[in-house]
Formats: C-alpha cells, structure tokens, sequence
C-alpha cells in the first residue's frame, strides 16, 4: 500500500470521476433537457425566473393549444444548478423527433424576448445541435469536448471557445457547468458566433411556426359514444391510447380480446366523430393489423357488408376505430401503473362516469356542434414516393437554407488559402467547410488499385476546369462528354482483360451451352490458349458481344434479395444510372 502515492489516487479518483460523469451526463432515451438561465441581472431573488416563466407558459399555451405531443410536453420548473438558480424541464418526445425541435423552437423565441436568458438544451445523444452542425464544426468540437459549450442567447447560437477551460481540464477540453455560466458572465465577449454553424443547427426550425399546424391530422372513426366524450374532454388523451395500442403485448390484449370481460368501450352505440391526432400517432395506428376482439367481430361484418362495392372509407374508419377503442381499453385496464398527469384524468372521468350512469354522454346533435366534428384531412402524405426515397438514400445533397447551397467553386478556389489562414486564426476554424473532389487523381488512384496502366488525363482535366469556368459551348461539352465516354470504356475493356486473363470471367450459362467467338472456336479454348499464352492480344477485340450470364443471374438475384429495399446492389447500379424494374411493375405488366 505504501507503494501507492497520494497522486496516484487522486489522479485515478479523478479518472473514475470523469467516467461517471460521462455515463450520467445523458438524458434518458428520447428525451430532451433544458436548463434556463438569468445572467447578467441583478435580481438575486428569482423574480426575473417567474417573469420567464409565466412567459414561457403562455407562449407554449398560443402556439400548442391543438398540439398533440408524443408523451410529454414543453414544461418548465423552478430548480437550484450546481448553485444557480434556474428553469429545467425535461420532455421525453418517444418516436417523434419533431416535438424536441418543437421546444428548442419555443426556446429560441423565449431567448429573443428576454436579453437576459441564456438557454443551454441537450438530448441521449448529447449536444444535438452540435451534431446537427456536425459538418461545419471545427476540428476540435467534438463529443468529448462539446458539453456546456453551446448556448442560446437572444436568437443566436453562441460556443465557448476552447481555451476556455481551467488548467485541469486543459487535456481533455471538457468544461462543467459552473466554468460555463462563469466564463459567460465575465467573458462573454468572447463567445463564439458563426453563422454557418447557426445556420446548420437551427436548419429545422425553418419550418416553424407553420409546422405546428401542419403536424397535425384529423380523421373520421367510428367509436363508442362513451370513448367520443372521453376524447372531446381530453384531446391530449390520444397519445397515451395510441402508445399503448401500438406497443401492445399478447397478454395485454388477452381480457380484451376475451367475449367474457367486461369492457370500459364496449362496441355499442357507436358515432362518427373527427379525432385529433399527430401524425406520427396516425401513422402508428394505421399502419398496425389487428385481428377483431371476439365483441368487434359483428360491427367488422355490417361494416363489410353494408359498404359499397367502391366505398372503402367507412370499413377504414371502423378499423381505425375499433384499433383506438382498444387502445384506451387497454389504458383503462392499467390503473396506477401510468403515472402520467392526462393518464391520471381519464381514470377520473372514466369513474365519474361510471358514478352518473352514462348521463352525461352527449347527443348526436350535440357532437355536431363540436368544433371541426366532421373534419377528415387527406392521408395522401403517407404515401412514399419512392423517386424521391432513392433520391435521399443515394445521397444527394439537399439545400440548406439560402447560403447553404452556396458551395460554389470560387470558394474552391481560395480553399488553400484558407486552410493557410486557419492555422493563424482560430475563429476561421468556425467557417464553413468545403469538400472538394479531385477526378483526375481519383481516377489515377483506382488505376493504381487495379494494376492497370497510367492514361493521359488531358481530357479529365479540361473537363474538370470546364466544370469550375462554367462557360463552355455546347459543342465543346458533347466533345468532353464524348472523351468521357470513350475514357470509361477504355478502363472497362482493361478492367474486362484482367479479370478475363485471371480466370474471374467464365462465360457459361444456366444451359451450360458455351459461347462461340466469331473465329468458331469456343470461350473455354479461348481461355485454354490463353493460360498457354498463344492466343494473339486482339481476339476479345474481333469477338461478338458476349453476355457474363452468371455475373446477370448474380446480380438480379442478389437485387430480388433486397426486397424492395436499399441495398448494394441497388446502391451500385444506381450510381451507374441503371434502374431495375421492381417484381410488382413485373407481375402487372404479366396480368396486362
């Protein structure tokens, strides 16, 4: 033990230390942290909080009043920070992403309303909006030394730049809240502000505040009169129901799958009513397959028989409804195990319910009266349009925002100069990061891979600067473009000769019939001679066109593997600009 210094164990206290707070730091799954802070005031005694908090509230009220959240909402509360006094919440946002871009949306208009408010809001996975900027960061923004770094002040996107750090910490570059609010209240000039990165972070928030409607959707289904009321009292009571329904097991659903149990929504009574969802909750119920509960089973069967031959829209809604019935049956069947607040208000109601005998079910007149009653929203919006689908997972870049297309080539041109500059300037190392692409040595590279002699890229190159002039002729680009051509079938034919002369192309179909070359001999003496180094260098030149009948087969069957799904295969001929058909256009065309 003696062996053992006191620096030894401080530095590996240290060590353990830094691993928890590694482990802890994050936010639990799917959910997002927000801290609130009042810097730069002289109000000690949380005043100013409640002023922003009261704000908070009725800015979240106006704008979300019709917003249905996945499972939490935006909410704030007084809380003690390592010292300061400030506004936390936490809101787990489940499957939809959008509600947490939602809250740093409601949180940037806050910061812009109050000069003193600085916002700091992390998720699971850390710095989010760091990594939404991940492309334009610098090189030494990462993970490791990213947290308490970014904040949000008056609109803006603000960094702590890293010397900002005490002398301990200088290795790692990680920074504790307590340096982070510090150096904010005594060097925030110093805090780092880059449009690019601004613009990369808050790219989402484009679509805001008009998202907020828009992320809604109504629809018709038909429910229990008893279930209408539950929903028009409690809107926000939908998320819980359609979680439950959509992450349900088989012993969950067995009493309600049962004909002796007895339900709190039996399927009696039943009306059409709009229902409020998110689309996301939509998607989730209607995309799930539900065989019928034994007391559905009937109302299923008037609904298929009373509908006409092309009218599909009212067996849909029954459908829809029944899923959502078993839903909140399934919600109500778990009293106290939920804790939360809207779960804790349809047990109250459901009870009062109970206690009136139904009394206070409304009338069909009375439905008509509610508000938007009949509202029944086009669901075409789930339809995927798998153009586009590929289009997003070949990788094409998308636009983002007015300067974020902008990557033209006259910043190419200064891209040396800039990377000189950066070394000098640490701000430059916030500016916006241009990728190049070199055809001529990427093509010497692939040469080289394959064994295959150098060529004269003349051709590659005075493409490559009619590209960056911009200003060729039509004439002058068929003639590139031609070069282009013949460079490419060049490389094939020598691609083809080594593979061939390696033994790697062997021409023989399913049949096992042989290929014959126009000389009348067939491939498999061809390739013999070959091996023996006596057929002349120019056959393959003289031949007739032959077809790898295996490398076809193999690469049907490997696109057939794929399922209609991205894939290897698929990746590699779309990059060539061959699109298979999928086997559904190959069994209409067969039944045309």
């Amino acid at each position: 033990m003696s062996l053992i210094t006191e620096q030894h164990l401080s530095e590996t206290g240290e060590g353990v230390q830094n691993e928890i707070n590694k482990l802890t730091r994050k936010a639990p799954e799917n959910s997002v942290e927000y801290w609130l802070f009042v810097l730069g005031s002289d109000c000690e005694d949380g005043t100013e909080l409640e002023v922003i908090l009261e704000a908070a509230e009725d800015l979240a009220q106006r704008l979300t009043k019709d917003y249905v959240w996945q499972r939490d909402p935006f909410r704030l509360e007084l809380r003690d920070q390592n010292g300061f006094r400030c506004l936390y919440g936490m809101s787990d946002y489940g499957d939809a992403i959008e509600d947490e871009w939602l809250i740093v949306y409601l949180l940037r208009q806050l910061t812009e309303k109050h000069g003193n408010l600085w916002v700091r809001i992390a998720d699971d996975d850390g710095e989010f909006l760091l990594i939404e900027a991940a492309n334009v960061l610098p090189d030494w923004l990462s993970p490791e030394t990213d947290e308490n770094r970014a904040w949000i002040h008056d609109g803006k996107l603000l960094l702590i730049p890293r010397d900002a750090a005490c002398p301990r910490e200088i290795k790692s570059g990680s920074i504790s809240l307590p340096q982070a609010l510090d150096f904010i209240q005594s060097r925030s000039v110093e805090l780092v502000h880059s449009p690019f990165i601004q613009e990369e972070a808050f790219y989402r928030l484009g679509k805001y505040p008009r998202h907020i409607s828009d992320s809604t959707h109504c629809s018709l289904v038909t429910i229990p009169r008893k279930l209408a009321f539950v929903l028009h009292s409690l809107p926000k009571s939908i998320s819980p129901a359609v979680e439950y329904f959509y992450l349900r097991d088989p012993l969950s659903l067995e009493p309600i799958m049962s004909s002796s149990t007895t339900l709190q929504f039996p399927p009696q009574d039943l009306v059409t009513v709009s229902v409020r969802f998110s689309r996301v909750l939509f998607a989730q119920l209607k995309s799930q397959q539900l065989d019928p509960p034994a007391g559905w089973q009937k109302v299923m069967r008037d609904a298929v028989l009373s509908a006409a031959p092309n009218d599909k829209e009212q067996l849909a809604r029954t459908e829809l409804g029944m899923k959502l019935t078993v839903g909140f049956e399934a919600l109500a069947a778990a009293p106290g195990q939920d804790k939360r607040k809207v779960i804790e208000e349809v047990e109250a109601l459901l009870q009062e319910l109970s206690e009136k005998d139904g009394k206070m079910l409304p009338t069909d007149d009375e439905i008509g009266l509610w508000p938007e009653s009949n509202r029944n929203d086009d669901e075409t919006w789930m339809n995927i349009n798998y153009d586009d689908f590929e289009r997003e997972i070949s990788g094409q870049p998308r636009s983002a925002g007015l300067d974020g297309a902008e990557f033209g080539d006259s910043k190419d041109e200064d891209a040396d100069d800039n990377t000189e500059e950066s070394e000098d300037d640490e701000d430059s190392e916030f500016e916006d990061k241009v990728v190049g692409f070199d055809e001529q040595a990427f093509s010497s590279m692939m040469r080289t891979m394959l064994g295959l002699p150098e060529t004269d890229t003349s051709a590659a190159h005075v493409h490559t600067g009619g590209q960056t002039s911009g200003q060729s002729g039509q004439r002058e680009t068929t003639s590139l473009e031609a070069q282009e051509v013949a460079e490419i079938q060049e490389l094939s034919n020598q691609m083809e000769n080594e593979l061939r002369n390696s033994g790697a192309l062997k021409h023989d179909d399913a049949s096992g019939d042989q290929i014959v070359t126009k000389q009348g001999g067939n491939v498999g003496e061809e390739q013999d001679l070959n091996r023996q180094g006596s057929v002349v260098q120019d056959t393959e030149e003289n031949s007739d066109v032959q077809i790898d009948y295996n490398l076809a087969r193999n690469l049907l069957e490997s696109f057939k593997g794929q399922a209609g799904l991205a894939g290897p295969t698929g990746n590699v001929l779309g990059m060539m600009g061959i699109r298979l058909p999928r086997d559904e256009d190959c069994r209409d065309n067969e039944d045309d």
